[in-house]
């Protein structure tokens, strides 16, 4: 991508914005990676990174974990944790599997 192509975006109603495939495919970015946001000098920021902030306990930043704990795992865990989070769900629903 050339560094001097600027691409202007709309923010929607939910506040999401659509990053464009050639800037994730320069940046490396896919689906269900971990991507971290902040504010430099009034510049919003976003980088994709492999761990989160040791601390960060935020719902977002849990799930950012499990999906980047999950593309290390082998696929017999990936079931077995599915199989648990399953029964966890149903359970709080009062569904017996």
């Amino acid at each position: 991508m050339s560094k001097s192509k600027n691409i202007y975006k709309i923010i929607d109603n939910k506040g999401r914005i659509y990053i464009p495939k050639e800037l994730r495919t320069a940046a490396e970015m896919e689906p269900g990676d971990i991507v971290k946001l902040g504010l430099q000098k009034g510049t919003v920021t976003a980088k994709k990174v492999n761990l989160i902030e040791i601390g960060d306990q935020s719902p977002e930043a849990m799930e950012a974990y499990v999906r980047a704990a999950l593309k290390e795992m082998s696929e017999e865990t990936q079931i077995n944790i599915a199989a648990r989070i399953l029964e966890l769900v149903e359970s709080r629903k009062g569904v017996q599997l």
